[in-house]
């Protein structure tokens, strides 16, 4: 079966990355999406919450069908057993709690329930591919992908096999993802070995914590250090990445040049990089300020400022892909 074909996904886990995934899905004209999550109420919260995530996948005078309009075209299924929710999948993809127990007793239920030829994948934010594996009779068919939050919308997905997956179910993730769901079109980059955090997570916690350094030695404030980066940083790599940028850094000699020219600066800052301990009770006093002047600056965002936010993210990610050029 080829990508491209139409697909029946089953989703385990119905929190906000779950939501959201199942919003990415439904934007395919050829899908049908079976969902299942053991909380009691899941009828009246998905027709509570779901629209939420649609809504934001509305595209000029064709908004998205209302949930009650998906449920009766056929299109999602709520299934109160998880062997009636894998019996006809042709992917499963599993957004449980982030814990390596729960997750090795479902995927070995899974294997056990579903098609032979279904697909296995995990949302997982860190927890490796080769560890969940580990009550499957056929290690080859999961995977991980790991969306960024909220996934119907960041385009970056990081398909993450362990040595055991198989590479045809690589070839068949990454294919999925390159197709353009609706208007937004996704980007599937397959990471070549498991590492804690994978590839995203580990630049942003590398970023965050210097920045919680930075706050704890009263550098800068929170405030301002997000002024910073969203002054500089943040266009920057939007528009280029980390590589590219670098390389025009350089002039005509590219990242060789900036390299050489900055060396001593950058040795000089990666020498003294600081270190702030998030678990333990060794100068912990970096976190109560960090989480003060966070709560301070921005409180608790409304409904409203998430849409906005979420909007605003929908307009960045639209500008990477616009052409530009003179005349224009």
């Amino acid at each position: 079966m080829s990508a491209t074909d139409p697909q029946r996904i089953t989703l385990i886990g119905l929190g906000t990355i779950g939501m959201s995934m199942a919003a990415l899905h439904l934007t395919r004209d050829n899908t049908i999406v079976d969902i299942f999550d053991t909380r009691p109420d899941i009828e009246e919260y998905l027709l509570k919450t779901l629209p939420n995530f649609l809504t934001n996948n509305e595209s000029g005078s064709n908004p998205s069908p209302t949930v009650n309009d998906l449920i009766t075209s056929g299109r999602l299924h709520i299934h109160t057993t998880l062997a009636s929710a894998c019996a006809s999948a042709t992917i499963i993809q599993e957004q449980g709690p982030e814990n390596l127990e729960f997750k090795q007793s479902i995927w070995a239920q899974v294997e056990s329930l579903a098609p032979k030829m279904a697909h296995f994948w995990t949302s997982t934010s860190g927890i490796a591919a080769s560890a969940q594996q580990a009550n499957m009779v056929d290690k080859t068919r999961l995977l991980v992908v790991h969306p960024f939050n909220p996934p119907h919308i960041m385009p970056l997905l990081e398909i993450v096999p362990s040595p055991s997956t198989a590479p045809e179910r690589v070839d068949f993730a990454r294919e999925y993802f390159s197709l353009p769901p609706g208007e937004s079109r996704h980007r599937p980059v397959v990471i070549k070995k498991e590492i804690p955090g994978f590839v995203g997570n580990r630049l942003a916690f590398a970023l965050l914590r210097e920045a919680c350094y930075l706050i704890q030695e009263d550098v800068v404030s929170v405030k301002d250090l997000d002024t910073i980066l969203m002054a500089s940083l943040g266009p920057r790599w939007a528009g280029n990445g980390v590589f590219e940028s670098y390389q025009q850094g350089g002039g005509e000699g590219g990242i060789k040049a900036f390299l050489e020219k900055l060396g001593g600066t950058m040795q000089e800052v990666w020498g003294g990089l600081g270190e702030v301990n998030v678990l333990g009770n060794e100068k912990m006093e970096w976190k109560e300020k960090v989480i003060r002047q966070t709560d301070e600056a921005y409180g608790t965002l409304s409904k409203e400022g998430v849409w906005e936010k979420e909007e605003r993210l929908k307009d960045f990610i639209a500008a990477q892909s616009r052409r530009y050029g003179k005349g224009e």
